[in-house]
């Protein structure tokens, strides 16, 4: 009876953990990128001359739009 369950419950698990990565995965992602500093303020530049930079990629949730809360009188 316990293999039985397991053979039932196993498949179950794995469809619902498919589900949810995908339903997560969905965001739009962008790629951001700003000048790397040092402590003087001046940008860092590499040995080729071109300025430094530090990019990092990071979600973009979104705006919901609703209705505005009715006053109560």
């Amino acid at each position: 009876m316990k293999n039985l369950a397991w053979k039932l419950l196993l498949p179950l698990l794995v469809c619902l953990s498919v589900v949810s990565t995908t339903a997560y995965a969905e965001a739009e992602t962008k790629k951001v990128c700003h000048d790397k500093v040092g402590k003087d303020s001046k940008p860092i530049t590499g040995k080729d001359g071109k300025v430094v930079q530090e990019c990092k990629t990071i979600k973009v949730h979104k705006k919901l739009e609703g209705t505005e809360v009715p006053v109560k009188k």
